[in-house]
Parts: C-alpha cells; sequence; structure tokens
C-alpha cells in the first residue's frame, strides 16, 4: 500500500512525518512476520495520512507491479481503540486485485455511519491466493468526519498467522478460506 501513506514507510505518498525515535520500514511489501504485531508499528503517524468523510468514497493504492500471489482476499477495517479491535468496512474476496491481478487503486464508500476520529486506524489486511501461506498487513492513521457513533459490522479476519487457521493455497478455487471471513463476529466500535 502506498496511500493512504501505511506508517513508516519509505515510499508512501504524502507520508507524515516519522514520530520521534522512529525509523523507516523498508519491508513494506513483506508478509507480516511471527514476531511482528497486526499493525507492523503501533505507534501513530502525529498527524493522519489522510482525512475522510463518512459516506463518501475513498481510494487505497498499492504500488504498481510487485507479486499479487494470484489475488486472495483482503479487507479493509477501522479500528477506534488503538487497534484493538478491528471494524471492516469493505472486502473483496478471491481477486483482492482485480480478475486479472493488475488493480492497484481500489475505490469504495464509506460506510455513512462510520464513527468521527481525529486518528482512527485504518488497516489493509490481504490473504495471498498462490504461493506461502501469508499474511500481509498494512496500517495507517487517517480522519474521519461527517459519521455518527456507534457503528457496527464485521470483525477483520486473520488467517496464515501464528496460531490464526491457515487458508490453503486456491489452486483456482478463489471461494478458498470464505468460510472464515463468512463466520466473522460481528463487533461495534466508535
Amino acid at each position: 500500500m502506498i496511500s493512504p501513506c501505511p506508517r513508516y514507510s519509505p515510499r508512501g505518498i504524502d507520508c507524515p512525518k516519522l514520530p520521534p525515535g522512529e525509523q523507516l520500514d523498508y519491508s513494506m511489501s513483506s508478509p507480516l512476520g511471527n514476531n511482528q504485531e497486526l499493525c507492523k508499528h503501533n505507534k501513530p503517524w502525529p498527524t493522519p495520512a489522510a482525512t475522510w468523510t463518512a459516506g463518501q468514497q475513498v481510494s487505497v493504492k498499492f504500488a504498481p507491479g510487485g507479486a499479487p500471489h494470484g489475488g486472495g482476499h483482503c479487507q479493509f477495517s477501522f479500528s477506534y481503540d488503538g487497534g484493538k479491535k478491528y471494524v471492516v468496512v469493505h472486502e473483496i474476496m478471491g481477486h483482492c486485485f482485480g480478475a486479472d491481478n493488475n488493480q492497484r487503486d481500489i475505490s469504495f464508500t464509506l460506510p455513512a455511519g462510520l464513527p468521527s476520529a481525529k486518528q482512527a486506524d485504518f488497516l489493509v489486511t490481504w490473504a495471498n491466493a498462490v504461493g506461502n501461506r501469508e499474511f500481509y498487513c498494512w496500517s495507517t492513521n487517517v480522519a474521519i468526519n461527517g459519521g455518527s457513533t456507534p457503528f457496527t459490522g464485521k470483525e477483520v479476519t486473520i488467517v496464515n498467522w501464528r496460531t490464526y487457521p491457515v487458508i490453503p493455497e486456491f489452486r483456482g478455487n478463489f471461494n478458498t478460506g470464505v468460510e472464515h471471513y463468512k463466520n466473522a463476529k460481528t463487533i461495534t466500535v466508535g
């Protein structure tokens, strides 16, 4: 992900200044390691990486090229409690980067009822379809305007990491592992 700028990214677009004492992370395109936290970096930017409005269309951009690993499942989620729980606002099952794996600009409409916040944690997660069983994760913080509170939706699904369920390679079946996403519990945030 390059926009909104993930925390501590050296290649993001319009990145805020690094928090004091932090360093750029040159492993932004690597899967989440078992020794890393879900967000990789829990200390937020000093200022939001983007300002969005509830009910409006937003865009998440990924770097061109790269290895899309045959697509996979991806989710876009928000936390209002410092990353303890994330509610999904958009998901793409099977073809995260489009049927041809070339889509690098994903647009969706934020729910109108998404709570306003000066610094909400925004999380993008991706479980790849082909290759090693990996889980990719990017986080940043964005300001949300015009929303209400509270908001109820599905909790983010975590797979292929630590002790969470492992989804096998899709091998052409893009419904592989979808049950983990469909059975996610409902949570309320804000």
